[in-house]
């Protein structure tokens, strides 16, 4: 087996990602990111020759393709994530998820990796912050290239999904601490949905596509979707908590739900049982080409989003997040603060 490289390898996809290459029997695999304190930790614990460590960033375009030297396949994850944060410094976003990008996909045909799949989010899908907004872009530099060099040796895809639930950055450890503080739970507006998706069904998706993927498509894995205010209530269920949910309205740059696919992407989609490939739109500027007089068709496809997926109840909801290690992680911590 070859060499794979992580890009934003010490997160939580990554980690995750790194323990599935290994059982998968890769000979290398390189973990790129700019945190050497998380670097430190993570070589410690796995004290494994086949994992090499490098710290980088993916704004710097040498750095990545020295690291690229030798490699046949990458995963891009790193990525600023975080809607405040993007919201107060957008152009932070734009030098990580775009240029950062555009920087590892160039890196990555000079170096003649075989394939490239790129994380990116349900919040690129009619993106109205700036962190949805530059992981918008970053998939157009894929269709982009995808269109312009069809024949590049070099493999690009996309996989889009929402909330990964209980990752770090998630709503799930935010509760998990306000319970063991004795904190009410703040909910902007428990109406709001979003997609629950646990940590392993991204790594079964990235794997998917890694293995169907054509140049510039997009994979899409099929999820439910929860209220916030259930999430919210099932979390003090579980822990049997009193403190009480606290609203505290939306922050800067959220939706009352989110979309993974557009209208127009499902009427060009493949559906794939628990996956949906969207080839990228290949046609040029001449619009001319591809007009076709006819009956219109009278399906009526809708954008698939948080509001209109599966909804998991409230006891849906409690069972899910019982499967998280992260809530069972906070069970333990709450037992032995109450011993």
């Amino acid at each position: 087996m070859s060499c794979a490289l992580i890009t934003g390898g010490t997160g939580s996809f990554g980690k995750t990602m790194l323990l599935h290459l290994l059982e998968q029997g890769y000979e290398k695999i390189r973990i790129y990111s700019r945190d050497e304190e998380k670097q430190h930790n993570l070589r410690t614990r796995l004290n494994d020759d086949r994992v090499e460590f490098y710290i980088g960033d993916i704004r710097d375009r040498d750095r990545l393709a020295t690291a690229m030297i030798g490699v046949k396949h990458v995963f891009h994850a790193a990525a600023l994530k975080q809607v405040p944060s993007c919201e107060f410094f957008p152009m932070e976003a734009v030098r990580t998820n775009i240029i950062g990008s555009e920087n590892v996909m160039e890196a990555a045909i000079e170096r003649a990796v075989e394939k490239v799949i790129l994380l990116s989010t349900d919040k690129a899908v009619f993106p109205i912050n700036a962190m949805g907004m530059s992981k918008a872009l970053m998939e157009k530099l894929v269709a982009a290239k995808a269109r312009l060099q069809p024949d590049c040796p070099t493999t690009f895809a996309i996989v889009r999904y929402g909330n990964v639930t209980g990752s770090r950055g998630s709503v799930i450890p935010l509760f998990i601490e306000k319970i063991l503080n004795g904190q009410p739970l703040s909910v902007t507006d428990p109406a709001m949905t979003r997609f629950m998706l646990p940590l392993p069904q991204t790594v079964e998706l990235v794997q998917y596509a890694f293995e169907h993927a054509n140049q510039g498509d997009l994979f899409v894995r099929k999820a439910p979707a929860a209220s916030v205010g259930n999430i919210a209530q099932a979390m003090l269920d579980i822990f049997k908590s009193d403190v009480g949910i606290k609203l505290i309205g939306e922050r800067h740059g959220e939706k009352l739900f989110e979309t993974l696919a557009t209208a127009a992407e499902v009427r060009r989609s493949e559906d794939m049982g628990d996956y949906i490939r969207i080839p990228v739109d290949t046609r040029n500027l001449n619009y001319e080409l591809y007009y076709n007089q006819g009956e219109q068709s009278k399906k009526t496809v809708e954008d698939y989003h948080s509001h209109n997926t599966d909804q998991l109840d409230l006891e849906q909801t409690r069972a899910l997040l019982l499967s998280l290690p992260i809530i069972q992680d906070g069970l333990e911590q709450a037992a032995a603060k109450a011993g």
